[in-house]
């Protein structure tokens, strides 16, 4: 037999091979990670519910997902342990940061305003914004306009209405 022939084969065995080894190490990991729950862990379940950890059994944990309200999971429908920082800033809404984040009331603060004296210039007056439009760009529209009054004068036989 050619081993050009027996080639795709091996190959694909062995891509099989290593997809069920780390299928398997996941499945040992999140077993461990269950086994180590412990009352007052905050956990979220495969379905999406964040809940506070109150009992461990051996199959099923007590879960309470509100406060007074206590429901009983299997073990394998805790999706995620979390730690005590991320279960109280999505539960109960904590700020990730320590620091208050303030907005000023009006956008002078941040645009600059005449009275900054940074872009006022001697007169007093603030400077243009560069919208892109130079002097000689604005020659040129000049010029168009001219042109177009001197087209409709032609047209309409010399009494064009400025």
């Amino acid at each position: 037999m050619d081993i050009a022939i027996l080639l795709p084969f091996i190959v694909l065995i062995g891509a099989m091979f290593l997809m069920t080894r780390s299928a398997k190490n996941k499945q040992r990991q999140m077993m461990s990670m269950r086994d180590q729950l412990q009352p007052g862990s905050g956990v979220r379940t495969v379905g999406g519910m964040y809940a506070t950890v109150k009992e461990v059994h051996e199959d099923t944990l007590l879960l309470e997902v509100a406060p007074g309200v206590h429901a009983i999971y299997a073990k394998n429908a805790i999706g995620a342990v979390l730690d005590d920082t991320e279960y109280n800033r999505i539960v109960h809404g904590a700020p990730e940061f320590d620091e208050e984040i303030t907005a000023p009331d009006d956008a002078s603060s941040l645009t600059g305003t005449a009275d900054d004296g940074d872009d006022a210039d001697d007169d007093g007056k603030a400077d243009k914004i560069d919208l892109g439009k130079g002097e000689d760009a604005d020659a040129a529209d000049d010029a168009d306009v001219v042109d177009d009054a001197d087209e409709d004068e032609k047209k309409n036989g010399g009494s064009a209405k400025k």
